[in-house]
């Protein structure tokens, strides 16, 4: 007998790390899976177990979101199977090292799979979410969003445009039925930091969250129709209050004459 199903999640960066912990979780909640990412032999393995252990259906696209003929093929599966209903936008990279001690392609790099690459993807699915009246995306972006002091600037400027995007693209969308959900993750036992030059091992261990912990954590924040999600903040309503300061401020940043101070 088949499974009933919430429909299919398509995950980037999916092959480890946050990518694989949302698609153990997914398909256990009753989500079949596209996973993408570069490495075709990890996501065959990762496929194969989540397949054996929840019996759903586990497609794989191997696909480097920076090179973009691989982009177009991800957005093409996005535009055309009608039977996605959740968008996780997890793939991306980091860096540690001050601005100045970072090569600029490989700050180039980073916008394209952080920025170029995520916001295509968003825009190739949010038509259908609308046509269909429903639809979920995830963007996975950092603390860093709004502490880009803490780690390279190019990288807490990538994260900050995902934060900015995912809040747009709620306003826009949520009155058509479309979910959009930004996850603020602080430091998390991933590759990331390996991939960074900076081993997770030499950080502050009472700062380090698990994978799991994190995932579980944004999935509930999800659930509890949160907008930003920043597992590691323990008092939400200080975020709240955050957001409900920054809204007030909006109204007040344009007018037709200039400020006292500056004449």
């Amino acid at each position: 007998m088949a499974l009933s199903s919430k429909g299919t999640a398509l995950i980037t960066g999916a092959s480890s790390g946050i990518g694989a912990v949302y698609a153990d979780r997914l398909a256990r909640q009753g989500y079949n899976l596209i996973l993408v990412a570069r490495s075709q032999a990890k996501l065959n393995a990762l496929a194969s177990r989540l397949s054996n252990e929840t019996g759903r259906n586990v497609e794989v696209v191997a696909a480097d979101l920076k090179d973009k003929t691989d982009l177009l093929r991800v957005e093409q599966i996005l535009r055309s199977d009608a039977s996605i209903t959740l968008l996780v936008n997890n793939a991306g990279v980091g860096a540690v090292l001050p601005l100045l001690g970072s090569p600029v392609d490989d700050m180039e790099d980073m916008i394209t799979l952080n920025i170029t690459a995520l916001t295509r993807l968003a825009y190739a699915a949010a038509p259908g979410f609308v046509a269909r009246g429903t639809g979920t995306v995830i963007n996975i972006a950092s603390i860093v969003a709004i502490a880009p002091e803490i780690l390279n600037g190019v990288y807490g400027g990538t994260k900050a445009f995902v934060l900015a995007l995912s809040q747009s693209m709620l306003h826009e969308l949520a009155d058509k039925g479309v979910r959009v959900q930004a996850v603020l993750p602080g430091a998390t036992a991933t590759d990331f930091w390996n991939e960074a030059g900076h081993p997770v091992e030499n950080l502050p261990q009472e700062i380090v969250m698990s994978v799991e912990e994190m995932v579980d954590a944004a999935l509930t924040g999800l659930a509890n129709g949160e907008t930003v999600t920043i597992p590691g903040l323990h008092d939400g309503a200080q975020w709240d209050d955050y957001e409900a300061r920054r809204q007030a401020l909006t109204g007040l940043l344009h007018n037709s004459t200039s400020a006292p101070r500056y004449r």
